[in-house]
């Protein structure tokens, strides 16, 4: 997994801030309000041309290292709606204030002691290590944060604004797609004094909002102010997946990872999870925006757990050109994008077919360069409209195919890979047999392998598979050869490194669970793999096995095989 403190050119990073990272850029004081200041400055007093506003220059006769005095009787304060409060009757102190913004209290600290698996040895896990990011209340006693600030938890704990407690919490649901968790806490004395925060509605473009959390720089609560520069479909840095997101200009920084973002009413409207490093570009953060914060929890209290993003299985192709549209027998009024590759395992692949032209999605036209209409003045890419839908649901599609309409009912899932995004938190699976250790393809494994940049360092075969590859049955694997442990048996053999199997004794390898059954099944008298490039490994049976256990004891290799994979 990345290291999420560090930065690099061109790419969005996750947020999450690890316990030894130091240094940050200034953030607003804990007491800032959420209302965004107005851009217009107050008018100059009459008669002093030139004269600064006010509000922008400090006093001459002021001490900088005193604190202003508290609100006194009848004084207006503003507050989070942008609105202003009259201080009523009696003393009025600095707990009062901080009453001015309830949402503030709902945000907690997110403490967490990660241990990830180690993808190259997989009978080893890697040194555990630390990290704090921020996550806020929501109603049912819940709390919500980010899923790669507790990916691969052990223990998580959180900690209320002001408070000297950590409290230990159970992780719900971990929807890696859209970068959510949802946690909760049993100890009551948590959830006291503490108001849930609101949702509001999608945010339009230049609407103020304030990201609240703990980033890098300090331990107390961060407040920094912007506004939504952009709304479209956004890649997804954790969940590799493209969804709905909210580009902003304010700060966000290591450690705001899971911190709401409020508008000017006090309303959360997303969730920090990511922001842009590159060397021409500043201040661009990314927000999960409710739609997609909804779907989660919806998906979560309809099913009691997370099921995931439905999406079609399709490739598919811009139809702007008016040749192309003429060639499929397109009329002049009808729009929609060419299907190019249909998933065998999803469920369109039952009615859809290549250069099927799809016109609509339920009963919403596709425009040919595949976006739909969104809000007033704007349009998105028409997968937001599958987005919506929960794993199971029906659509309904109207395809044009050999220039007559047609209208299909399909059943929505979520993608199957060929190589896996992620495990789902589980340890990865492996088999060891004569010192070969065979292990199933994943990104977490390709990002063991080969660092941050596997998309430019792994070899170019088992990229092409990565990106372009699509699975034949839902349980398909990529096996390959990981390594070869070093052995008396296996002498020849040892430059042997990530090499795909394709086949044992002439059968084809299915899986890494099938690859085992047959290995362990075999009675021929020799083991013979077919590996990528032609390359043959012949072993002869009884030896091989017999080897086996005296080549883990070597080593210190607990088990030959992982326990999903032992029958």
């Amino acid at each position: 997994m990345d290291d999420p403190s560090s930065t690099s050119k061109g790419k969005r990073k996750r947020g999450r801030k690890q316990k030894a990272a130091a240094g940050n850029h200034a953030s607003a004081p804990p007491d800032a309000t959420v209302a965004a200041a107005s851009d217009s400055p107050a008018p100059a007093a009459a008669g002093r041309r030139g004269r600064k506003s006010r509000r922008h220059e400090a006093p001459a006769d002021a001490d900088a290292s005193r604190l202003p005095s508290p609100p006194r009787r009848g004084e207006t304060k503003p507050v989070a709606n942008g609105g202003d409060a009259v201080v009523d009757a009696g003393p009025v102190g600095w707990d009062d204030v901080a009453r001015v913004l309830p949402s503030m209290d709902a945000v907690v600290k997110v403490f967490c002691v990660h241990t990830e698996p180690n993808f190259s040895l997989p009978w080893q896990r890697k040194r555990q290590y630390s990290s704090s990011s921020s996550g806020f209340i929501i109603g049912g006693r819940r709390v919500l944060t980010n899923a790669h600030s507790v990916e691969h938890y052990t223990q998580v704990k959180l900690k209320k604004r002001g408070s000297d407690t950590k409290y230990l919490a159970t992780v719900l649901a971990i929807g890696t797609e859209c970068d959510i968790a949802l946690l909760t806490v049993d100890d009551d004395e948590f959830w006291e004094g503490v108001s849930p925060v609101e949702f509001g509605s999608l945010p339009a473009l230049q609407d103020a909002v304030t990201v609240v959390g703990y980033p890098i720089g300090g331990d107390t609560i961060s407040v920094t102010s912007g506004v939504v520069s952009r709304i479209e479909i956004l890649s997804y840095v954790h969940g590799s997946t493209e969804l709905l997101g909210l580009q902003i200009d304010a700060a966000i920084n290591s450690g705001n990872s899971g911190g709401p973002a409020f508008n000017d009413r006090g309303k959360c409207v997303g969730i920090a999870f990511q922001s842009l490093k590159h060397e021409d570009a500043e201040n661009i953060g990314y927000v999960i925006p409710t739609p997609v914060i909804m779907h989660f929890i919806q998906d979560y209290e309809k099913s009691g757990e997370y099921t995931g993003f439905p999406i079609l299985g399709i490739e598919w192709q811009k139809m702007e050109n008016p040749d192309l549209r003429k060639a499929m027998g397109m009329k002049p009024d009808q729009k929609g994008v060419r299907v190019r590759r249909v998933e065998p395992t999803a469920p369109e692949s039952g009615c859809l077919q290549p250069s099927d032209i799809i016109l609509s999605f339920d009963g919403i036209d596709i425009a040919n360069d595949g976006t739909v209409p969104f809000r007033h003045g704007e349009r998105i890419g028409f997968s937001y409209l599958v987005s919506q839908k929960y794993t199971g649901e029906k659509a309904l599609i109207k395809i044009l195919r050999n220039s007559k309409v047609h209208e299909f009912k399909i059943k929505l899932a979520t993608h199957k890979r060929l190589v896996a995004a992620h495990v789902k938190g589980r340890p990865p699976s492996y088999y060891i047999v004569a010192g070969f250790v065979f292990a199933a393809v994943s990104v977490p494994y390709l990002r063991s392998e080969y660092g941050k940049d596997y998309e430019y360092d792994a070899p170019v075969k088992l990229l092409v598979k990565h990106i372009h590859a699509m699975a034949q049955s839902p349980d398909e694997q990529l096996v390959v050869v990981s390594q070869v442990l070093v052995a008396d048996i296996n002498i020849g053999y040892e430059e042997i490194v990530n090499t795909q199997v394709l086949a044992f004794n002439g059968q084809h390898v299915k899986n890494l669970k099938n690859l085992v059954t047959m290995v362990e099944n075999c009675k021929d008298e020799f083991l013979k793999f077919d590996l990528e490039y032609d390359q043959i490994v012949v072993l002869e049976t009884k030896t091989a096995k017999a080897a086996t256990q005296d080549i883990l004891t070597t080593h210190c290799i607990p088990s030959a095989m992982s326990d999903d994979l032992k029958t």
